[in-house]
């Protein structure tokens, strides 16, 4: 009796599990917990696309593969500036295959190719890219989708943005691609990249953009769409559109273990310096004469900034604009003509983008105290800027480019590690990629010194002579710390 009492009061608890579980169910489909919205459901399904081949058929035709030449010296006294993976440069492989099998009789110089891609925006014949497909290029050919092929020649190249204006005389009519907004594009949205990297066949992918205003270290106006539509190697120059049809980037950088996140630069930020490129050859930006930095959490605090808005001033350069106007150390921007300053690069770009000789109106924390301050700006002149600075991004003799390491690369790379360089490029067949250097590497210390910036990783690879070696203490993602050893 026992037993069958037993039973009955298990039985009955299970049924009574059963049925709570079963009014929950339909709790959460009639109302009692939140329900989805019907209209963006719908929208959300909507935007999925079905296919992206009336995109592809129609635009891919205004995209073009680009084949820049230029004469190598057998020796490697090419330009080292030419940093393409698909570009010139002392890192090509014909440098050694000349200088081992020819010597002193090594012929004078040879025809290096380098590939990218590029698109019409005009029936005029002129075509956007990226700076490093045709930076020092002798000659520039153009292939169309329909096997048409054209001369180009530069416009204008501006290598803080890594773009590039060409120009062809066309024949008869050109496919055209119009330039949107990227403002506009938000995070999630379907976009389609094409590129024609070897003149081949083109290619097609599509993805979403995933984040927007990306800092990747490659220039001082870093602001990059991020996407996981794939770029390949020799899309770089392509555009990438959005399900309108308007061009919202420029395809320009793959990172290396970045597990097929690839970068665009925006299109607004294109526009302004595709006109300057097409009006004037080149591109003249406004300059204050400021040291900046972002505001941490202490410093807002400090300055009883709430709105989280502001750059530090860090420096005012004697004889410079900014210092003539009265703007000192320690001051805080918080607009500029009445847009808001968040970060340094908004602030950067903003002067960048204002005309030079243009007065902009400044609203300064001063000594504690908001002031609207005129300042007329002077133009920036990024030579004599480099040189200042030392520079920040540079390649040495063993093939690889770094970059100072900053919060929004060590987080990409998953490490909490403050200091280092990063290796943002190995030139093929260089010293640096026989010993197994990667992109992504970030050089803690050369020769048991540690590096904490460009400038000091210099420092310490000019102690070491011609023919020494030294020892590069690394950390990869994925596999920690690692120790790789080079001869200069």
């Amino acid at each position: 009796m026992k037993s069958n009492k037993f039973f009955k009061i298990f039985f009955a608890g299970r049924a009574a599990m059963v049925l709570l579980f079963f009014v929950a169910g339909l709790l959460a489909f009639s109302g009692a917990y939140p329900a989805l919205d019907a209209q963006a459901t719908t929208e959300t399904i909507q935007g999925v696309p079905d296919s992206f081949t009336g995109l592809a058929e129609m635009f891919s035709p205004a995209v073009v593969n680009i084949q820049a030449e230029k004469s190598i010296n057998a020796k490697g006294h090419a330009s080292r500036q030419f940093n393409s993976p698909h570009g010139f440069g002392k890192g090509n492989p014909y440098h050694d295959f000349f200088e081992k099998f020819f010597g002193d009789n090594a012929p004078k110089d040879f025809k290096q190719r380098g590939l990218g891609s590029g698109f019409i925006i005009d029936k005029d014949g002129y075509i956007v890219t990226n700076n490093h497909v045709v930076q020092d290029a002798d000659k520039i050919k153009v292939i169309l989708k329909d096997k048409r092929k054209f001369d180009a020649k530069v416009v204008g190249r501006d290598p803080n943005t890594d773009l590039a204006l060409i120009k062809i005389s066309p024949d008869s009519d050109l496919p055209i691609i119009e330039l949107g907004d990227s403002d506009a594009i938000k995070v999630g949205e379907w976009v389609v990249a094409i590129g024609n990297p070897f003149g081949l066949e083109h290619t097609v992918t599509a993805g979403i953009i995933s984040a927007k205003g990306r800092v990747i270290g490659s220039g001082p106006y870093d602001d990059f769409l991020q996407t996981d539509a794939s770029i390949n190697p020799g899309n770089s120059g392509g555009p990438l559109i959005d399900m309108k049809g308007k061009v919202v980037g420029i395809n320009t950088a793959i990172i290396a273990g970045g597990q097929g996140i690839g970068f665009a630069i925006p299109v607004n930020l294109a526009k302004g310096i595709i006109m300057q490129l097409k009006t004037k050859g080149e591109v003249t930006r406004g300059w204050l004469g400021v040291g900046i930095q972002d505001l941490t959490d202490e410093l807002k605090e400090y300055h009883g900034i709430k709105d989280g808005g502001g750059v530090l001033i860090t420096k005012a350069f004697p004889d410079n604009p900014a210092e003539r106007a009265g703007i000192k150390a320690k001051d805080i921007i918080l607009e500029v003509n009445g847009r808001k300053v968040k970060k340094s690069r908004d602030l950067s770009r903003m002067i960048a983008e204002s005309p030079v000789g243009a007065t902009v109106k400044l609203l300064v924390l001063q000594n504690g105290k908001e002031k609207v301050i005129d300042v007329k700006l002077a133009k920036r002149d990024d030579k004599k800027f480099a040189s200042s600075r030392g520079g920040v991004d540079k390649k040495y003799e063993f093939g690889i480019h770094v970059v100072d390491l900053t919060p929004e690369m060590a987080k990409r790379l998953n490490t909490s590690e403050k200091e280092g360089v990063v290796v943002m490029n190995v030139e093929p067949d260089s010293k640096g990629q026989k010993a197994g250097i990667l992109p992504g590497d970030l050089i803690k210390e050369v020769n048991h010194k540690v590096i904490d910036s460009v400038d000091s990783f210099e420092k310490e690879i000019h102690k070491v002579k011609t023919g020494d070696s030294l020892s590069l203490y690394i950390w990869r993602m994925n596999r920690g710390f690692l120790v790789i050893k080079i001869t200069k």
